[in-house]
């Protein structure tokens, strides 16, 4: 694998956030498609297939990279902005939605981390964005990110953004954590994933939680966020009265309304 290319940034803003990331002469920084904020003069931008990890393969190497990232929900092409100046430029990138971008040093987790789909903001030209498997079938079905997840892999840094307040978590040897499917952000690559029913009738037909929890077993890091886009999304739907004012969390969301005269 190629060395990444060593990039600087700074995060700017609290509640939708930004990343700027600042580039020496020919250093490159590859992105999602409608992220791009703003560029400075000297940079260039080009449309590339995937990643930009796998450009020697031939044109069937390449669409197989990029076929990948259209199974974790990314767009086929990415683009890669480079700084064909002889001085520092600058590029900046914004996050989709309310939330915190989260800046990732590879090298500090094994060079791999495992995040949710759609996570993906930017990284450094060689690091390789793909796909993750989830063996176990119960994993796949209920653990919320179906059978597939991102991986980021490579020796520089990479940007993924989440919803809400993010919370980092370091997880020891045999410590277990429960939570909720969806704020479920990323973990580093000896994380063990896993799925366990929430049990008992009531917790699961009236909890609001769902039927099952994401257990994240240690050793290794954790990124968890406050609110996840699916949550964000049902709410305003539910507000907007496009879904038959369905209330979340409840079985008895209906009758609710009719007790408290809505």
């Amino acid at each position: 694998m190629n060395k990444a290319h060593e990039i600087d940034y700074k995060i700017f803003g609290e509640e939708l956030q930004c990343v700027e990331i600042e580039l020496d002469p020919q250093e490159t920084v590859l992105a999602e498609p409608g992220s791009l904020m703003y560029l400075t003069q000297d940079i260039e931008m080009h449309t590339i297939f995937g990643d930009g990890t796998n450009q020697n393969a031939g044109f069937l190497g390449k669409l197989f990279t990029a076929g990948k990232r259209l199974l974790t929900g990314e767009n086929l092409f990415m683009t890669a902005y480079t700084n064909q100046g002889n001085q520092k430029r600058q590029v900046m990138f914004a996050a989709p939605y309310p939330g915190k971008v989260i800046p990732l040093d590879l090298t500090q987790f094994g060079g791999r981390v495992i995040c949710q789909k759609d996570s993906f903001l930017a990284s450094a030209r060689g690091i390789s964005v793909g796909i993750e498997f989830q063996k176990k079938l119960g994993v796949g079905l209920f653990g919320g990110e179906g059978f597939i997840m991102q991986k980021l892999e490579g020796d520089g840094m990479a940007f993924v953004h989440a919803g809400g307040h993010v919370i980092r978590r370091e997880l020891q040897w045999g410590e277990k954590l429960r939570i909720d499917t969806g704020c479920l952000v990323g973990f580093a690559g000896d994380v063990t994933y896993d799925i366990e029913f929430v049990g008992g009738i009531k917790n699961s037909l009236f909890g609001g939680e769902g039927l099952f929890f994401a257990t994240l077993s240690g050793p290794g890091t954790v990124w968890l966020q406050s609110l996840p886009f699916s949550r964000l999304a049902g709410r305003i739907v539910a507000a907007g009265g496009f879904n038959g004012q369905k209330e979340e969390g409840s079985v008895l969301g209906g009758l609710g309304k009719l007790i408290d005269g809505r």
